[in-house]
C-alpha cells in the first residue's frame, strides 16, 4: 500500500460515523462509475501463458482442501 492510501486509511479510521458517511458518499458519486470495461486489457505474457498450461496439464493444479483442513494443517484448529 503505498503512502496515500495510507493516510486515507488512517483518516477514515479516526472519523466518527457522519464524516464517514459523508467520505462513502463522496466515493460513491464522484468515483464508482468506473467498470469493467474501464481496465485495459493485456496479452498475457510468458509466465502468464505457462500458468494457464499448467492449470490445464498439471495434475497438483486441481487438488484442493477444505477449509477445515487447511486450518488444521496450520495448527489453527
Amino acid at each position: 500500500m503505498n503512502a496515500i492510501k495510507e493516510r486515507i486509511l488512517g483518516a477514515v479510521t479516526v472519523m466518527d460515523d457522519s464524516d464517514a458517511q459523508k467520505v462513502w458518499e463522496f466515493v460513491v458519486e464522484n468515483l464508482s462509475s468506473r467498470s469493467w470495461d474501464d481496465i485495459e486489457e493485456i496479452s498475457p505474457d510468458e509466465w502468464d501463458l505457462k500458468m494457464l498450461d499448467d492449470i490445464d496439464t498439471n495434475p497438483d493444479c486441481h487438488e484442493f482442501v477444505s477449509q477445515e483442513e487447511l486450518l488444521k494443517g496450520l495448527n489453527l484448529r
